[in-house]
């Protein structure tokens, strides 16, 4: 079953949008891993209670809060803070191992798949080694 899922997960919430289950089910409880092409690489972890957390390639780590406005994901509250304060992203459908194309918040071109299982595993961000 096809459910909808993040084109691109670094996505934020906007004040007023609450989480939307529906639309990110396949998200839970599995990994969105974007591939850039150098090599390197972003976990993506979205949690039903709105909570998001990514983990970098390079070790670095951060998180915010998502939700859901019309067709697209907002992530609001990213901490360490960064240059931008949120980003939002269009929904596409996505099933465990399929890839999609998309941009990061520096508009960098990406390679994003839904991967099954949490890595880094729920209550941890420690990370098992490359996508």
């Amino acid at each position: 079953m096809r459910l909808k899922t993040l084109a691109f997960a670094l996505a934020a919430c906007c004040a007023t949008a609450l989480p939307a289950q529906a639309e990110m089910e396949s998200a839970f409880g599995n990994t969105v891993v974007s591939h850039y092409p150098d090599g390197s690489w972003v976990k993506h972890l979205f949690d039903r209670d709105g909570s998001y957390r990514a983990v970098f390639s390079d070790g670095r780590r951060l998180t915010a809060r998502w939700a859901v406005e019309g067709e697209r994901v907002w992530l609001n509250g990213i901490r360490p803070r960064m240059l931008l304060s949120r980003f939002c992203t269009t929904l596409v459908e996505a099933s465990v191992g399929q890839t999609w194309p998309g941009r990061d918040p520096l508009g960098r071109r990406v390679r994003n798949e839904l991967v099954a299982g949490r890595y880094p595993s729920p209550g941890s961000l420690s990370d098992p080694g490359g996508p």
